[in-house]
């Protein structure tokens, strides 16, 4: 509550969501919600065709996949940071699995960018709506967005969009010794305000507290965030993969974090590179997040991936060097030529991680399990397998009380929860969703005997 009361209080008005509607055979035309208790202000914000909503626990409420990965150092945590930014996207739309809001069907399948709208504490003049007269920035993005700059070297000549900074803590940082990259990273956390305030966290030593520093870097909830280690500890750098939907089992959990582990192995040991200008990045975290994107949308993606060449990974070239960016270093592609490949185009994730594999000394049993984890990315990313947002779709458009009008029940959304729960228990088969032969020994679930 105190969240939400603070977020409201500096933006000067209570956050607005507004969701597409997915528009059925019987949904009216346009879609327009009445509120009773409205004060006036529900009114004005909703929109026609959109799922409104008005409050941080709408987009706070939802459930998410994270992973965090220690790098060895400092270059290789940036090094990594801006790989696996230009995954994001992609892994999101797999992953989906949030396409319903207050009752409502809505026309995406991500629920990225409701939290970010459900946190966006900026103020109308922040926000370019009103002039600058009591604050310091225009800023682009929520609080809670896609990342806006790469940190290595490799990816400076991608930072083609427009990064607001806090000029006083940029100079500062270089003035102590910090590189261009870090200090502009740093500097732009810093243009937002804290959220919250211990009275007991006040007054401390910075030298051997990092309170201060956390406190703004935890609510910048981006999709990569780079953590350095914590005063006193000997915990190393770090970075955190944020995108991911929460899924129905622990198997398919633990199948979207072992393919990024992998991933995040391949990407050191072949020196891969998928860097692409970070507005084409964010073109992709807009696609990602509309229905059915893992099917039906093309991906911006780096067409070689390979710097200097590579034997292991057939199909990459030399990556080219220089300062400049040239559209021809990235193609659209779909998630299934980007997983799977496609011969001539781009030799595929999946197909680059079984080669790593085959060249590491891993047990029969280890083998197996990371096999039929890629198995069922592989199958989602083909369309063969449903995702959980197309599977919760199909669940409520075959209920018997669904009458087209993208209106879910309380008795429908009873039964969904109830089916859910089943096939998260091991209690009931899902063969369009974890595919044909799927167990209860393979769901890793505490039930399991």
């Amino acid at each position: 509550s105190t969240l939400t009361r603070n977020i409201r209080h500096r933006r000067g008005e209570k956050v607005v969501i507004n969701v597409p509607i997915f528009k059925d055979k019987n949904t009216p035309s346009p879609f327009i919600e009445t509120f009773p208790n409205d004060d006036g202000e529900a009114a004005k914000a909703s929109k026609p065709d959109y799922i409104y909503m008005d409050a941080m626990g709408f987009g706070m409420g939802n459930c998410c996949l994270q992973v965090t990965f220690q790098a060895c150092s400092i270059s290789e945590a940036r090094y990594l940071y801006d790989q696996l930014a230009t995954i994001c996207p992609i892994v999101m739309a797999l992953s989906a699995a949030s396409p319903f809001y207050r009752g409502y069907v809505s026309d995406i399948d991500c629920r990225w960018g409701v939290i970010s709208a459900s946190v966006d504490d900026r103020t109308r003049e922040e926000r370019g709506l009103e002039p600058l007269k009591n604050n310091h920035y225009r800023i682009s993005k929520s609080r809670y967005d896609s990342i806006d700059s790469y940190l290595s070297e490799c990816g400076e000549k991608y930072n083609d969009i427009d990064l607001t900074i806090d000029k006083d803590i940029y100079e500062h940082l270089i003035k102590e010794g910090i590189d261009h990259l870090l200090a502009q990273h740093i500097a732009h956390l810093f243009i937002r305000d804290p959220l919250t305030l211990f009275e007991e966290k006040i007054h401390l030593d910075d030298a051997n507290e990092s309170d201060h520093f956390e406190n703004i870097q935890s609510t910048n909830w981006q999709t990569m965030r780079f953590k350095p280690p914590p005063p006193n500890s000997d915990i190393g750098w770090r970075v955190e993969f944020r995108p991911m939907e929460v899924q129905l089992t622990d198997f398919e959990n633990s199948a979207y974090v072992v393919f990024v582990v992998l991933l995040t192995r391949v990407i050191l040991s072949y020196k891969l590179d998928f860097l692409i200008p970070l507005s084409k990045v964010d073109e992709n975290m807009k696609m990602a997040q509309k229905r059915d994107a893992v099917r039906q949308g093309m991906f911006y993606f780096r067409k070689d991936i390979c710097k200097g060449g590579n034997t292991v990974v057939d199909g990459c070239g030399s990556a080219q060097n220089g300062t400049g960016t040239s559209a021809e270093e990235y193609t659209l592609m779909s998630i299934d030529t980007i997983i799977n490949g496609k011969e001539g185009v781009f030799p595929g994730l999946i197909p680059i991680l079984n080669s790593y594999l085959e060249n590491m000394e891993v047990d029969v049993d280890t083998r197996c399990t990371i096999l039929n984890y890629l198995k069922l990315i592989k199958k989602r990313a083909s369309g063969e397998l449903m995702t959980v947002a197309r599977w919760m779709r199909e669940f409520i458009a075959q209920h018997p009380d669904y009458k087209q009008d993208s209106v879910i029940t309380d008795e429908m959304n009873y039964s969904l929860i109830w089916k859910c729960n089943q096939i998260a228990q091991g209690q009931a088969e899902c063969p369009e969703l974890l595919g044909v032969g799927f167990n209860k020994k393979q769901s890793g679930n505490k039930t399991d005997s």
